[in-house]
């Protein structure tokens, strides 16, 4: 029987290679005319891409595979390629800050919760993959829309295509974030909690591991509800704005 090419190299290193080589090509190919300003970002968008939308259906179906899902059910082998491959995607987009951006020290510090929950998860309980996962959907759900946004923002002002998606899709990305991160968020964190403070995964998640996942998710979505809120109070300055000009 004939053997795939790539099935014994381990999944981390493999999906690594995968963004690391999407990396080079966004920044050298796809975005080598956009003003070397703005290609790191770019590059970055490009590689989240993906990830986001194909993190969400790859851990909705690890999920939903699982008969046994639960906060403390054992990680399956598909649920771990899962965390393998966000924890690649978060690598290599930790590299292109630590690189380009070595002052966004929030973005960092996110790269690094993150890939502390991932991690932890992945290699060192092998339990609570359902609820890690879960919150990866919500939290990639609206990536596809948010880098669209981000991308179209680098160009708006040189670029007339590029002010057009962004002042169509804002108000829509920044309503469909809010419902996400201001709602669905906090109500699964919520459920979350209740689950780890009953004492029910203390045999197999440690206490203060729980509590540090929860902290991460607590302070990711308050630092994304105030985002978000700044960017709702800069859109509605702009119409104000432009009102008032065309008056």
């Amino acid at each position: 029987m004939e053997t795939f090419p790539f099935s014994s190299i381990p999944n981390l290193p493999l999906f690594f290679s995968m963004f690391s080589i999407l990396y080079l090509i966004a920044r050298f190919i796809v975005f080598r005319s956009w003003s070397p300003k703005v290609r790191p970002e770019a590059s970055s968008c490009f590689i989240s891409l993906f990830h986001g939308t194909p993190a969400v259906f790859l851990a909705t179906f690890a999920i939903f595979s699982d008969p046994n899902r639960g906060f403390s059910s054992p990680n399956t082998k598909t649920q771990n390629l899962v965390l393998d491959y966000s924890i690649a995607y978060f690598l290599t987009d930790l590299l292109h800050y630590l690189v380009f951006f070595p002052s966004d020290i929030l973005f960092i510090a996110h790269h690094l919760a993150t890939l502390f929950v991932f991690v932890t998860c992945r290699h060192v309980v092998f339990h609570g993959s359902f609820a890690i996962l879960s919150l990866l959907i919500l939290a990639e759900v609206t990536s596809f829309c948010q880098n669209v946004w981000t991308l179209a923002t680098a160009r708006r002002h040189d670029n007339e295509l590029a002010a057009k998606v962004y002042s169509f899709l804002s108000p829509y990305f920044y309503a469909f974030y809010s419902v996400v991160r201001g709602i669905l968020g906090p109500f699964f964190m919520y459920q979350m909690g209740v689950f780890y403070m009953s004492g029910r995964a203390d045999s197999v998640i440690p206490r203060w591991l729980w509590i540090s996942w929860m902290f991460v998710v607590l302070t990711a979505i308050g630092v994304s509800i105030l985002w978000i809120y700044n960017l709702w109070v800069e859109l509605f300055k702009e119409k104000k704005s432009k009102l008032e000009k065309e008056l």
